[in-house]
């Protein structure tokens, strides 16, 4: 078996794709299906293009909740103090703040957990970071 992708529901695809993007992901391939009535976006780490997430953009509208959903996607960073920095000056909320050097969480505007974790070792503890509180659910 081979991991393909994960799928997440989107309800503004324009505002996802430049959340996701703002994680450092790329799109790697756009499908239209009229027949269906959905979109679907493929996005990767540059260089890693086995891993993809999906995003589903129904064109009818739908809330999504309950089963719909799930906990969360989680990618590994050069350097999760850099990536949060640069996810703030993005507008995007961190949810749980890499307090420790080595984990963060943020959300997508569809509401979807990203985990964050420091690629190899974890970082020193410093500030801001260091006692910056958690904001909301993650």
């Amino acid at each position: 078996m081979k991991y393909l992708h994960t799928m997440v529901r989107v309800t503004d695809l324009d505002r996802s794709i430049a959340f996701y993007e703002a994680l450092g992901l790329e799109v790697v391939r756009r499908k239209e299906v009229p027949e269906g009535r959905f979109t679907l976006i493929f996005m990767a780490a540059p260089g890693d293009e086995a891993a993809q997430i999906e995003l589903t953009h129904n064109w009818d509208t739908e809330e999504y909740e309950g089963g719909r959903n799930f906990g969360h996607v989680a990618y590994a960073v050069d350097d999760i103090y850099a990536k949060c920095q640069k996810l703030m000056d993005a507008g995007i909320t961190i949810n749980r703040p890499p307090r420790d050097g080595f984990m963060a969480f943020v959300r997508s505007p569809d509401g979807i957990s990203v985990e964050l974790l420091q690629s190899g070792e974890r970082l020193p503890p410093r500030e801001p970071w260091a006692s910056m509180e958690n904001i909301g659910s993650w």
